[in-house]
Formats: structure tokens, sequence, C-alpha cells
């Protein structure tokens, strides 16, 4: 390589470069370059570390939803068998509604048509105790001791007149009845 130079002019060492005017230093921009890059990657590492916590946030909000959804088909099953109890009480009561009402309709046809047996009959009350069973309403009350008050209500007897005798009458539904006989 042949240099030329001038004796005026002093010599250029290759080692200095002089900079040029208005371009700025390599190393400062590798500098800010590099600066950029980290604060990108600290930026990058945060972003992934919030969204690994929300995905496992997430997987445990969809298992309490999956939860969520099995006790309500448990509390719906529940209901379900509330409500058909409930229903079968219901009309077992409305049967029994409709088999008064049958009677007292009955009873208040035959007092218009002025049948006397209508008047006599007694509505029906609930069935008796298994211990009475078979024993006149005299009987009955002389059994029970006076002496010790029951808890449960009981019906003031009138004294039986002379002689009262009662035929007790039970019907296939389970409803007793009691008749005077003279």
């Amino acid at each position: 390589m042949t240099m030329i130079s001038g004796p005026e002019i002093p010599a250029i060492e290759l080692g200095e470069r002089e900079k040029a005017p208005g371009r700025p230093n390599r190393a400062v921009t590798i500098g800010a370059v590099m600066a950029g890059a980290a604060l990108v990657t600290f930026v990058n590492v945060t972003a992934a570390i919030y969204l690994y916590r929300g995905v496992n946030d997430l997987r445990v909000v969809e298992a309490r939803l999956e939860q969520l959804g099995q006790f309500e088909q448990r509390i719906g099953a529940r209901i379900d068998t509330v409500n058909n109890g409930f229903q079968s009480r219901f009309e077992t009561l409305d049967r029994q509604l409709q088999a008064s009402f049958g009677h007292i309709n009955g009873n208040i046809a035959r007092l218009e048509q002025g049948q006397p047996g209508a008047a006599e009959a007694e509505m029906p009350r609930a069935p008796e105790p298994p211990a009475f069973a078979g024993t006149t309403v005299a009987e009955a009350s002389a059994v029970e001791n006076p002496a010790e008050p029951d808890s449960s209500f009981k019906r003031k007897v009138s004294p039986p007149g002379p002689n009262p005798s009662y035929q007790r009458i039970q019907q296939a539904d389970g409803k007793v009845y009691y008749k005077k006989i003279n």
C-alpha cells in the first residue's frame, strides 16, 4: 500500500481515527441497544410470570365451577325428592278432603230430602288406638285413669244414659264409626 503524504500534513496513525462530526460513538449505540433489549426481556419475563399465574388461577376457578355444577345437580335431586314427597302428601290430603266433602254433601242432600238416618250418622273420626278396639265408649272411658292427666287433648265424654250401648263400625278405608244401639 502506498501512502502519499505531504510534508506539511501530519502523519495519521492507524490506531487513532478521528470522529466524524455528528456521528455517535458505537459504544454508546451498543449500550443503548443492550439496555433496550434488557428492558424488553424484563417486561417479557414479568408478563410470562403473570400469565402463568393467571392460567393457574383459571384452572382453579374451572375446577370449582365443576364442583358447583355437581353441587347443583345434588341439590336439584334433593329438591325433586322433597317436591315429590310434598306432591304425594298434597294429593293424599286432596283425596281425603274430596271424600269428606262428598260425605258432607251426601249428608246435606239426605237432610234436604228429609231422611232421618242421615241426621243420626256421625262424622268420621280418626282411627282409635288398638288398645280400645272392640270396646264400647263406656268401657273405654272406664279404663282411663282420671288421676293421671294425659298431655294429649281429651274430649269430654258426656255420662251415658240408662244402659247405653254403642256398636263400633270400621269401614274398609280405615274409618271408624260408633252407632248408638237402644
